[in-house]
């Protein structure tokens, strides 16, 4: 794993996370970064986009961050950014934005298309029906989970890595909650709701590591 920056070093003041401010779990994010050492900028506007090393997608809801990403011009650019192997962490709705198909979304809802996973909008059910749980995540600890009206990946690709699943009543086998493909990684639960920031840390490790940058602006 590649190491995090220290506060004072040079890798720490040149790594600047965006967080997409348009709805969500904002504040949450921005915390989750501070608590690791990495700065945020808040990502309302195209030229905000200017010099980030990583980017995440929060949750809130997919149809509404899909018309406000069009709105505010943000969609083409961003998925510019995306095909040239931008770092993306998308939580909840931000799964639904990554992913190559969405089922039970609008007609006109738009995704990125970066993550070859099939998803279902709010697969684990309505708001009566978020739960928490915990994840095997790797070789340590168990890891905490929220899930608000998650979405529920349904099938993956042969190029998606499974980092962790869950057994539900509403599954057939255990169901993929955090994928990672190339520098795409996104997770059905809500890691910015828990002390656990090891999904941050994911997204801060691969932001270190150089990409293919684009003209923003």
């Amino acid at each position: 794993m590649v190491a995090l920056p220290r506060e004072g070093d040079s890798a720490a003041v040149r790594q600047v996370i965006g967080v997409l401010d348009l709805q969500g779990d904002v504040r949450e994010h921005v915390a989750a970064l501070r608590d690791i050492g990495v700065a945020s900028r808040l990502v309302k506007q195209v030229c905000d986009l200017d010099g980030l090393a990583g980017l995440i997608l929060p949750g809130g809801e997919s149809t509404t961050l899909s018309m406000l990403l069009e709105s505010t011009g943000l969609f083409d650019p961003i998925a510019a950014l995306l095909a040239g192997g931008f770092p993306v962490l998308g939580t909840c709705a931000g799964l639904v934005l990554l992913a190559s198909e969405v089922l039970d979304g609008r007609p006109d809802q738009r995704s990125f298309g970066a993550l070859s996973v099939v998803v279902r909008r709010n697969g684990f059910g309505r708001q009566v029906a978020s739960f928490e749980t915990e994840l095997r995540f790797g070789e340590g600890p168990v890891m905490p989970a929220v899930f608000i009206r998650a979405p529920m990946v349904v099938r993956v690709g042969p190029e998606v890595e499974v980092l962790a699943t869950i057994d539900h009543p509403g599954c057939v086998g255990p169901s993929p909650v955090l994928v990672r493909q190339g520098r795409v990684l996104a997770s059905a639960f809500h890691p910015e709701l828990t002390p656990d920031r090891r999904v941050h840390q994911m997204l801060a490790a691969m932001s270190l590591r150089p990409h293919r940058g684009l003209a923003i602006l």
